[in-house]
């Protein structure tokens, strides 16, 4: 099912600008930032996002066929902007996951619910050496 196209819309309008003053902050949110593919502009997208051992996973509540995803994997990586920090990721990887394992057990059933199964995975990018 994923949500619909009309919530999506809906949300980017309304939702998303209120919920990148709290997203950063709150558990289970993280704000993505992201530069456009043709425009070069930078973007600021709220998600849903949890902690795995090498990275974070994001669930795709609106499909694969998003901008913001589309950004992050073109350019090969992200801002993540989550709980207070920001964190250089990598390596940005779409799975299919029926079973929703790294999603936490209330977030799993609300995402069993609405027909979620697809996640990006993003690893923590090894720090920049340091500048002589």
């Amino acid at each position: 099912m994923v949500i619909p196209k009309r919530v999506a819309r809906f949300n980017h309008v309304v939702t998303n600008r209120i919920a990148r003053h709290v997203a950063g902050r709150l558990p289970g949110f993280g704000i993505v930032q992201h530069r456009g593919r043709r425009s070069g502009r930078l973007y600021r997208t709220p998600v849903n996002v949890f902690r795995v051992p090498d990275g974070y996973v994001a669930a795709l509540t609106y499909g694969t066929d998003t901008d913001w995803l589309k950004n992050v994997l073109a350019a090969g990586g992200c801002e993540l902007a989550v709980r207070r920090r920001r964190v250089q990721l990598t390596d940005p990887r779409v799975v299919h996951d029926e079973t929703r394992r790294d999603m936490p057990p209330g977030v799993r059933q609300l995402l069993a619910v609405l027909g979620v199964t697809d996640f990006l995975y993003l690893t923590i990018a090894p720090p920049e050496p340091a500048q002589p």
